[in-house]
Order: C-alpha cells, then sequence, then structure tokens
C-alpha cells in the first residue's frame, strides 16, 4: 500500500485532494455568509419600512452619515423644491428590469436648515444620451415629502464609476457632499427616495416613476450553494479512498496470476503421442502395442499351434 502512494501518481492525486478540500469548505463558508447577509439585509428593510416615519434631520445631519442600520427608514422633510440645481444620474433603472434611464435628484430647501437631496423617482432615457431628458416639473409650493432614507453612494460601495465630463445636468453618483458643494449650500448627509407628497399632485399631472420599496422576502440559493460546496468537501476524501481500494485490488489481482506457471503438456511427451506409446512409436520389441504382456498366453499359444518345418503342407524354405 505504501509503495503505491509513493508512486508519482499517487502523490500527485494526495496534494490535488488536500487542496480541494479546504478550497471546497471555504466556498461553502462564502455562500453561508452571503445567506447571512441576505437574511440580515431583508431584516432590515422590513423593519425600516414598518417603522413609522420621522424628521430626516433626526437621523442625518450635514457631513455626519446616517447610521446604516437606519437605512430604509421612512423619514419626512419639508421645504420648497429647488429646480434650478436639478440633476440626474445616469445608467439607472426603474421598477422595470432592463430599461434604462435616469433618477431625478432634486434638493428641497427648507425655511431653515440644510436641504435635502431628493430622488424623485425614474424617467427612460432618450434617444440621444448625451442631452438630458425630458423631465415631468417638480411641484411649486412648499411640500412636505415622505420617503426611504439612503446612505450616499460612492464608487467604493457601489462599484459606479464617478466619470467626470458628463453633459450639462448629469451625474454618475447619487451624492449629497457633491450637490451641496455644487450648489453652495449645505445638506444633509444621505440622500431620500420619494414615496409620498403632501399635497398630492392632480390629477393627470406628470411626475417621474417613483421606485417600489426593495423586495425583503427572498433568500436566494446561498445555503443551497454552501451545502453543496461542503458535500463536495467530504466527498473528496471518499473518492481517494475508493480509487485507492481499487488500485491495490488491482495490483493484487496481477501478483497473483504471476505465480501460476503458463499450462502445458507433460514433460517428454508430445502433444500428438499416445499415453502407452513408447519411444519408438509402437515397436514390439520396444513394448508396443504388439509386444505380448506379462500373464497373457497369446504368444505360447501361437508357437504351439504354428506348424513344424518340414511338416507337410509347409515349404522347407519357409
Amino acid at each position: 500500500m505504501f509503495r503505491v502512494l509513493l508512486s508519482r501518481q499517487w502523490v500527485m492525486l494526495t496534494l490535488v485532494a488536500l487542496l480541494l478540500i479546504p478550497a471546497f469548505i471555504w466556498a461553502g463558508n462564502w455562500q453561508y455568509d452571503r445567506h447571512d447577509q441576505r437574511v440580515a439585509r431583508n431584516e432590515l428593510i422590513g423593519g425600516s419600512l414598518a417603522a413609522p416615519p420621522v424628521p430626516m434631520s433626526e437621523l442625518s445631519a450635514p457631513g455626519e452619515a446616517p447610521d446604516p442600520d437606519d437605512r430604509f427608514r421612512g423619514v419626512t422633510a419639508t421645504g420648497r423644491f429647488d429646480a434650478s440645481q436639478e440633476v440626474v444620474a445616469r445608467s439607472r433603472t426603474g421598477n422595470q428590469k432592463g430599461v434604462l434611464g435616469y433618477f431625478v435628484l432634486t434638493p428641497l430647501v427648507p425655511d431653515e436648515g440644510p436641504a435635502v437631496l431628493v430622488n424623485r423617482g425614474f424617467v427612460p432615457a432618450g434617444n440621444d444620451p448625451t442631452r438630458m431628458p425630458e423631465v415631468p416639473p417638480a411641484p411649486e409650493g412648499e411640500v412636505t415629502v415622505t420617503g426611504r432614507l439612503m446612505v450616499d453612494e460612492t464608487t467604493e460601495t457601489t462599484g459606479i464609476r464617478d466619470t467626470q465630463g458628463l453633459p450639462e445636468g448629469m451625474v454618475m453618483l447619487v451624492n449629497s457632499e457633491q450637490r451641496a458643494e455644487a450648489a453652495g449650500m449645505p445638506f444633509l448627509s444621505g440622500h431620500m427616495v420619494l414615496t409620498e407628497l403632501e399635497p398630492e399632485l392632480p390629477d393627470g399631472a406628470e411626475e417621474p416613476e417613483r421606485l417600489a420599496a426593495p423586495g425583503h422576502s427572498g433568500i436566494g440559493a446561498h445555503f443551497a450553494y454552501a451545502l453543496q460546496w461542503w458535500l463536495f468537501a467530504a466527498m473528496v476524501p471518499v473518492g481517494w479512498w475508493i480509487l485507492l481500494r481499487r488500485e491495490l485490488a488491482d495490483a493484487a489481482a496481477g501478483e497473483g496470476g504471476s505465480d501460476q506457471g503458463p499450462a502445458g503438456p507433460a514433460p517428454g511427451r508430445g502433444p500428438d503421442t499416445p499415453a502407452d506409446s513408447g519411444p519408438s512409436g509402437g515397436d514390439a520389441a520396444d513394448g508396443g502395442p504388439d509386444a505380448p504382456r506379462e500373464g497373457d498366453d497369446t504368444g505360447e499359444r501361437n508357437d504351439a499351434d504354428a506348424p513344424a518345418v518340414g511338416s507337410p503342407g509347409v515349404p522347407a524354405g519357409r
């Protein structure tokens, strides 16, 4: 057994098995972590959506990001929309997947205190991506906005590249610090995704498509994938042992067959030689088939019955 394990083939196979086991275990743990994160996110979203709205100024301040645990929490703010500082965020999707367009970002300026960056919703892209899309105007006058609190987007947290040199009025990130610098006034950190307006718009008035609440019921297949990877890790040593036993069985069978010589005729006897034939091929003088045997009186009777030489009827020369 140890000689087999020291062969080059089995050394390589064993090393591969030893590498696969921790790799499969790591992959299973990673999928399980993804499962835990998904469950925690669902619980966070569900709890935040169920909580009663509070003023956004209670959860955020200029330069102080909201607590990540307060994401998706219902918040309110009162003020007037500043359409002169309105921009759109590129390469976004609305409630219909696969339809590209823009988020409409409009500052809400209160009578006192910092402004609030409001995501009013989604508009589809036009035929020319280098031109501003047609955006329904923001309501005039004082309004109270209710929405979901979100943290500012950055390249590090979203993977969205903050491309410079975009057409005027377009941005890549929904970021209150960038909008505060561009507008020259303070903003509460984070932004709000609009869900309700008070007073509501008149019937038939156009507005951007309001974004639906994020789903928080599905957990995906991460847990099943984790079990699958762990099962693969358990199967590696089992498969290694099965292959080893088969190798040892084949080796034993080969050694057993080599101990027996090849079957063949007995020494000194040709394949066509009769068992009772002598070397002379049946000569009576050498004990062939015509030679008299001990106790057989046939020869004597033949000699007795044979007529003597010179007898009548028998020639003398015979």
